[in-house]
């Protein structure tokens, strides 16, 4: 396990999650999604976040207010957009809200994306590579301003970033995990070697499932050359096309589109071929999101546990690039998952 990693989060549970738009009318409309999770039993609520948009909330502040409505269910950024906000007062938020809710949070973060939005609202505009660094840079400051171990103000002199007698967080109830969203090889390297989790939305990987494969190997290699343990690197999946229909037909639309059972077997499929062990529904829809967690979920657990990791496992479903944006559906700007190029 990563010296980084919740000690309660085996990066190789399997965990279910929804992904919810943070829109703002209704105006309960992600509490009720987030406290509908809950009930249905699943691990995470995950909100994306696009503070570019006025027709959503601001993201940090419905995580905090989810968390307040909720008692078990772990809460997460998905994913938080790094330009706008400070590493210091993300790191600071990020520890707040963990120990407010008795450890419940998880933040995700991606390097930026949709810049001509994040330049409109007074952000710096950078390019994927710097954007890159910038993001290291960062993961870097928050784990220092979380750590129990150092004393005094936060210092920090870099390319990006530039802390001077910086407030430290506050304890977090454990060590928390940082997921990166990333798809390009430079992100997934930086993911390898200092993320504690992936978190892709699976219409936007390049290649679909022979993408996620070859992004594994990209995460393995980096987390080799960097001394750390692959295994240590939670692997999540948000899917942006879900439906649940009472047959296959239009399962061709979207790896999750069809039945419950055809459900069942694509996520145990990628469990067990792909090493996903998070996985994050996208749509909004609380009867799907009740279906996943008390039905779907069980029963994924119950099929990995039956299956050996050598087993071959059919997904049934090739992945057409060329339809990947249709069946995402509405983009508010980049992928929700996603970061910089690179």
């Amino acid at each position: 396990m990563s010296e980084h990693t919740h000690p309660d989060q085996d990066p190789q549970d399997l965990q279910f999650g929804s992904f919810v738009s943070p829109t703002a009318h209704p105006t309960r409309q992600a509490v009720d999604l987030a406290v509908v999770s809950e009930a249905a039993g699943l691990d995470l609520v995950t909100v994306q976040d696009h503070p570019y948009q006025s027709s959503y909330h601001d993201t940090s502040t419905l995580l905090t207010y989810i968390a307040a409505r909720t008692r078990r269910i772990a809460v997460s950024g998905n994913v938080t957009s790094l330009p706008l906000r400070p590493p210091p007062a993300l790191a600071r938020e990020a520890a707040t809200v963990d120990q407010l809710s008795g450890g419940r949070f998880r933040p995700g973060i991606g390097a930026g994306a949709f810049w001509d939005g994040i330049a409109r609202i007074g952000a710096r505009r950078l390019t994927a590579g710097q954007a890159i660094e910038a993001l290291r840079e960062a993961i870097g400051i928050i784990r220092d301003a979380w750590d129990p171990t150092r004393q005094g103000p936060l210092h920090h002199e870099g390319r990006w970033y530039r802390v001077d007698e910086g407030a430290r967080a506050p304890n977090a109830v454990a060590p928390i995990p940082v997921w990166v969203g990333s798809y390009k090889p430079r992100m997934l390297a930086l993911t390898g070697e200092v993320a504690d989790g992936w978190l892709p939305s699976l219409e936007y990987v390049e290649g679909g499932l022979r993408g996620v494969a070859d992004a594994n190997a990209r995460i393995d290699d980096a987390a080799h050359a960097a001394g750390r343990d692959p295994a240590s690197v939670r692997r999540l999946m948000n899917f942006m096309r879900t439906e649940l229909t009472p047959s296959v037909r239009g399962s061709g639309d979207g790896f999750l589109v069809g039945p419950p059972q055809m459900w069942v077997d694509r996520l145990t499929a990628l469990a067990v071929e792909h090493r996903i062990s998070a996985f994050l529904i996208a749509g909004d829809d609380p009867t799907t999101i009740a279906q996943f967690g008390q039905e779907i979920a069980p029963a994924v657990r119950e099929a990995r546990s039956h299956r050996s990791s050598s087993a071959s496992a059919n997904t049934g479903y090739e992945f057409d690039d060329r339809r990947r944006r249709a069946a995402a559906g509405p983009d508010p700007g980049r992928p929700p998952g996603g970061g910089a190029g690179g």
